[in-house]
Formats: C-alpha cells, structure tokens, sequence
C-alpha cells in the first residue's frame, strides 16, 4: 500500500488504510429492486491511489440465479476511491483484458459472523452498462439495449440513469486516453497477486461478470 493510500480517510464502509492484505472478501452485484446478481468470493490485495484491489484465483465459484461456473483462471477487480463502477482485469488468454460494470457506488460492509463466508464484503447494483476493452485493442460500451429496457421494466430514477451515463463515459474516455489504472496498472496487481500472469504486450486480458 502507497503512504497516500494508508493516509486516505475511510469511505462507503472501509476501513481508514484499507484491510489486511489476504482478507477474504465477498462480492456481492445486485439487481435495482433487491435481486440477486453475481457473487463470489475472493481475497484482499492492498490499496494505490486508484481504489481497492482484490483478488479471485482460477477455481472462483461464481454464481448467480440460474446460473452456475468455477473460473478457470483468476482475476483481479477494482473498487475505486471514487466512481460508480468496479474494475476486472484479466490473464493473457482471455479474450477480454478489461471489463468495467457500471453499478450505484460500491459500498464495504463487515458482515455477521452467523451470515457465514468471508467477514467483509462490498456490494453494489449493477446498471446493465459495460465498457470492455478486449485483447486485440476493441473497445465498445455492452448491454445497452439491456439498460434501455431495465430504466423502464426496474424502474431505474433519473438520478441512477445519469450516474451510470456519467461514469460510462468517464471510463471509456480514460481506457480511449490510456489513463490508469486502465493501461498496466490493474494487470501489474494482477501479476502481483498471481506471478504467472504475462505483462499486457505478451498476453493479460479479462473476463467479464
């Protein structure tokens, strides 16, 4: 963890200097109106001046209603200091290298020890937009049609519309411009959290949830 990072103040439920790298953490998407989305449990990384980093290796149960898989390699996501979305960056095989949800800001939680699995999670409602970055350079915004008809069918207010309009373009924009932590830095905490990983030039991508 960067000194910036540990000096930064606690927001939306994380502790001041972050967790314990190693800490197990759920993840948790939801659906605007309370419905289960994907979900899935990883482990803490550390913090940069970017956001929160964790980690899911090869063999992550991810689920969802009706919708069941074990991940065959691992990722990394990213849980911003600022923004209304999280950040996947995956290995070189993978035909996605980034993938970003657009979501209601995260929010980090310590859970009940009754509830079961990791202590901490972080939860969010997923609003439909992706912006995807794929190994060979194509970069394109995805279920938009899936959004046009989730603002009417789940009711989305005009403020989430805005939101999530807003941090689409801001994303697109920064992985369009090479900002960071889209260009290296999200694959490097990949390379950090699993060695194996190649650098992005040789092979690094995502997948998407």
């Amino acid at each position: 963890m960067t000194a910036s990072a540990a000096d930064r103040p606690s927001r939306r439920g994380m502790p001041p200097g972050g967790l314990e790298p190693g800490t197990p953490v759920a993840g948790r998407f939801t659906k605007w109106g309370g419905g289960r989305h994907w979900e899935w449990d990883g482990r803490y990384l550390g913090s940069d001046e970017h956001g929160h980093w964790w980690y899911a290796p090869a063999g992550t149960r991810c689920a969802r209603p009706g919708v069941e898989f074990v991940e065959s390699s691992g990722w990394v996501s990213l849980v911003p200091h600022e923004g209304a979305y999280v950040g996947g960056f995956y290995p070189g095989h993978r035909e996605i290298s980034v993938y970003v949800d657009m979501t209601t800001e995260p929010v980090w939680q310590r859970r009940e020890a009754s509830h079961g699995g990791p202590e901490w999670e972080v939860t969010m409602v997923d609003l439909d937009l992706d912006v995807v970055l794929t190994r060979d350079g194509h970069l394109f915004v995805d279920d938009e049609d899936e959004f046009a008809e989730h603002r009417v069918e789940l009711g989305y207010p005009a403020d989430v519309v805005a939101l999530a309009e807003r941090w689409r373009d801001l994303v697109l924009a920064a992985v369009v411009a090479g900002d960071e932590p889209f260009a290296t830095v999200g694959h490097a905490w990949l390379r950090g959290a699993d060695p194996g990983e190649e650098a992005p030039g040789g092979a690094e991508g995502t997948g998407g949830h």
